[in-house]
């Protein structure tokens, strides 16, 4: 069974403001400090937006487990106890089916593609019906691209091979492997190299190369697959709190929205250039690069389709966000299978 992660430790009250001086907001993350991708996009975007605003706006980062763990920033934001948080939709998928699409679906959409649902065709406005109730905002901010299948203590050649197998994964892929046997587990990302290194899981899927190196997974599992149909895309999110953005000055708002966009195209371009070197590296240090069986995704691409259909049929909301995030992926095919014949 898909197993919850880790409980929210107790919520700490939020700093005052000084009283005449700059306003100050705290974020909270999911990430260990300057981890490769989010932890980066994480402390990149609170830069931003102090040095945007002329420091009128202050923001500090709260790596995880300083004030909640990975699993408790969405509760700190909605609860009021932070400002802000940097963070995954899919990890909110126990709360709020559907969610995790404002990440990433199996065999759904690319960053570009993702990107384009939200901003052209309507996704930000489900997000933020999504999350209203909540009283959050959810903003694109960082991306780390197609993420890789994951790490492997033995091959998996089979179907046969995936029964049973205990594997760190979360948002809608975790649903996808327990369809093909699996026992999916939701373990934060600063826990996944104890938790493999003990033995108490027999594979990992995280994110991409230049995330996964520094972690030294490879040293434990060192089957590492592709494609990674599960997260073709990898965005993080900025969640803020409504009444704290609503109360920010126009000029503001307007700052910490267009922050959150330059962070999402500067973390896609950034996974662009260091995943090369980053397998380069990976592979030198004795990683072995694999490729799933081809009746393994076929499987999974099947499985992967009733989850949607389970997710959409869970409410009427739950049910226009699956509608929409089909609706884009079938509108942008043609094009993106244009795009990848014009660079071959």
């Amino acid at each position: 069974a898909f197993l919850a992660g880790a409980a929210a430790a107790p919520l700490a009250a939020p700093a005052p403001a000084r009283a005449g001086g700059p306003m100050r907001w705290r974020m909270a993350t999911a990430w260990t400090k300057n981890l490769l991708g989010p932890g980066v996009s994480s402390a990149r975007l609170a830069e931003r937006i102090t040095a945007m605003s002329g420091g009128r706006l202050v923001v500090e980062v709260f790596p995880v487990n300083t004030i909640v763990p990975a699993f408790g920033v969405f509760d700190a934001v909605a609860q009021g106890v932070v400002e802000m948080g940097h963070s995954a939709a899919l990890f909110w998928e126990g709360k709020m089916p559907g969610v995790s699409l404002f990440t990433t679906a199996p065999f759904g959409m690319g960053p570009v593609e993702h990107q384009s649902w939200i901003e052209q065709r309507g996704g930000q406005a489900l997000w933020d019906e999504l999350y209203a109730p909540h009283g959050v905002r959810g903003f694109l901010a960082g991306n780390t691209g197609a993420a890789m299948g994951g790490w492997f203590r033995k091959p998996v050649e089979s179907l046969a091979d995936v029964r049973g197998l205990r594997i760190r994964v979360t948002g809608l892929g975790a649903e996808v492997y327990e369809a093909l046997g699996a026992t999916p587990l939701a373990i934060p990302p600063s826990d996944v190299t104890t938790a493999l290194e003990r033995g108490a899981i027999d594979a990992v899927e995280l994110l991409s190369p230049v995330n996964d190196a520094p972690l030294g997974l490879h040293r434990h599992a060192r089957y590492y697959y592709m494609p990674g149909f599960n997260k073709p895309s990898g965005p993080a999110e900025a969640l803020i709190s409504r009444k704290a953005f609503d109360e920010l000055p126009a000029d503001l708002r307007a700052i910490v929205t267009i922050a959150c966009t330059a962070e999402h195209s500067t973390g896609l371009a950034e996974a662009f250039a260091l995943n090369a070197e980053a397998m380069t590296g990976l592979v030198r240090d004795g990683a072995q690069l694999m490729t799933f069986p081809s009746g393994i995704v076929a499987a999974a691409r099947k499985a992967a389709e009733a989850v949607l259909d389970r997710k959409a049929a869970t409410s009427p909301l739950a049910g226009r966000i699956v509608a929409s995030y089909r609706a884009a992926l079938a509108a942008g095919r043609n094009w993106g299978r244009a795009e990848q014949h014009m660079t071959q």
